[in-house]
């Protein structure tokens, strides 16, 4: 009998394999280029630093669709919530280092929306059964029983 499922083993390749792309992306935009002004400087380390939080965002939303639970409905809440935290966090990191006055207000907008979609989410969560934990949180709080 296989110590590990073969769903556990993908489930964490791709798990590994989307942090270290987050990695090689933290490491490559930390390259600080120099350029003639100090202007450029600053718009170059704000485009970095929201490609990066986008980058990060994509991946954890990525890990959070990959962890399914047995449960057909409880899965879909998980997928759908997971895909719009990464909003939250894509949009909050351009709130932070945009420079557009309308497109950061867009942002700060489309973060209370998607925070409104996640309660009414997580509002229709069936009760739990005996699934399987979906996320860190729910796995440390599984195995802590």
């Amino acid at each position: 009998m296989p110590l590990f499922s073969r769903g556990f083993v993908r489930r964490r390749a791709i798990s590994l394999a989307t942090s270290l792309s987050v990695m090689a992306t933290s490491f490559a935009l930390a390259q600080n280029p120099r350029h003639g002004s100090e202007g450029r400087q600053a718009k170059d380390t704000d485009e970095r630093q929201l490609l990066f939080a986008a980058d990060f965002a994509m991946s954890n939303m990525s890990r959070g669709m990959l962890m399914p639970t047995g449960d057909i409905d409880r899965d879909f809440i998980n997928v759908m919530v997971s895909h719009h935290q990464g909003a939250i966090d894509i949009a909050r990191a351009k709130a932070d280092h945009g420079h557009d006055d309308a497109l950061r207000q867009l942002a700060r907008g489309l973060v209370s929306q998607q925070q409104q979609d996640i309660s009414s989410l997580r509002r229709a969560l069936p009760p739990a059964g005996n699934s399987m934990p979906s996320s860190g949180a729910e796995l440390a709080s599984y195995t802590a029983k």
